[in-house]
């Protein structure tokens, strides 16, 4: 799963990449510090497979993780080629989706490229230049489906309506995310990866002070004001915190949290939210030589769940033996699970859920 981090210059996508994946990568007081997407992959925290692991004391354990994408930022007219905004756009296209952070807070120290601070200003000149950019490529699939919609063939008569239908919605300034879709629509998507249909988590970026006293200071009203009406998510950070939250590790990092009195951190709230987003939940295995989290999404059944380990046991899947999570733990282990009538034979039609302990039989 990869989250790519976009928004204006100088609005603390770099600080809080930094933070999120303990990447170093330049946070300057300049535009276009960064040019080339930097990637950092962070484990998803997830006490169930710490307890695992107290239990099997295996050789390895693997979380799950993000990859989150540090894009460089986007300038008004970036659709058109300013600031090198076509090949900052194109890096947008391969990410599953995006978290736009949004400068709120006040600075004079830190140069804003619009020359204030004004969110919901920056969060339309992002949309815009989005907006344009999909304009662009499907202006340009409709003249190739256009050539065999006239010959009369009837699934490029359909798919050029859907298109024109697409075209309608951004010409009104509407993200295809926000629009009904049909198997039409997300064929379109997923062939020309159109950027307004991506998720989106709205990252507010706000100080230290507000964030630490849980203040919603007028840009934060202004932002949720505006959003209450479209579809995505939106949480607070301080980039600033997080990032001298990164730098500390073990019973040091505890004690500042714990001083800040911060339950839950940036990074912690973006995961959560990125999952929700995404609709995914995770399932586990365990075993002596591993215990491992597997991110799916909702509503997989288990031979798809089993494919996420290895392509061979979707293929050859005969069954799974499940076990809640909270089971397992009282039972000790998958045979003593087994032993108590705990563990279940399921079929391919079961639809694996969070926290689910599976373990997949197959043959190939």
């Amino acid at each position: 799963m990869q989250i790519g981090i976009i928004g204006l210059p100088n609005v603390g996508k770099s600080t809080l990449f930094n933070a999120l994946t303990n990447v170093r990568v330049a946070a300057e007081n300049y535009p276009f510090c960064t040019i080339d997407p930097n990637i950092g992959v962070v484990e998803v925290p997830d006490q169930r497979l710490d307890r695992l692991n107290s239990i099997y004391s295996p050789k390895k354990k693997t979380h799950a993780t993000i990859e989150f994408v540090d894009i460089a930022g986007l300038v008004k007219g970036a659709s058109k080629g300013e600031g090198l905004g076509n090949r900052f756009l194109s890096h947008i296209r391969e990410v599953d989706a995006i978290a736009q952070v949004i400068r709120s807070f006040t600075d004079h120290n830190i140069t804003h490229v619009e020359g204030d601070i004004n969110p919901v200003r920056d969060i339309e000149i992002i949309n815009t230049e989005l907006i344009f950019a999909d304009l662009e490529t499907i202006t340009r699939k409709i003249i190739k489906v256009e050539k065999n919609a006239k010959s009369k063939d009837q699934e490029s008569i359909k798919e050029l309506k859907e298109l024109k239908r697409l075209l309608d919605y951004l010409e009104q300034g509407t993200n295809i995310r926000e629009i009904e879709r049909n198997v039409y629509t997300e064929r379109i998507i997923k062939n020309l990866k159109l950027l307004t249909a991506k998720p989106i988590i709205y990252v507010c970026n706000v100080n230290e002070k507000d964030y630490l006293n849980n203040i919603e200071n007028r840009y934060v009203r202004e932002l949720k004001s505006y959003l209450k009406n479209q579809s995505g998510d939106f949480i607070t950070v301080s980039a600033k915190i997080e990032s001298e939250i990164a730098e500390l590790i073990g019973e040091e990092r505890k004690e500042f949290l714990n001083e800040l009195g911060i339950k839950v951190t940036g990074l912690d709230k973006l995961i959560k939210t990125s999952y929700k987003l995404l609709d995914l939940i995770v399932f586990l295995t365990a075993g002596d030589d591993e215990v491992r989290a597997w991110p799916v999404k909702r509503g997989s059944n288990a031979p798809q769940a089993a494919g996420k380990i290895h392509t061979d046991l979707e293929r050859g899947f005969i069954r799974a033996e499940v076990v809640d999570f909270s089971s397992l733990i009282v039972d000790g282990s998958l045979s003593k699970a087994r032993d108590k009538g705990n563990l279940r034979l399921e079929g391919k039609s079961y639809i694996v859920r969070d926290g689910d302990v599976c373990n997949f039989l197959f043959n190939v």
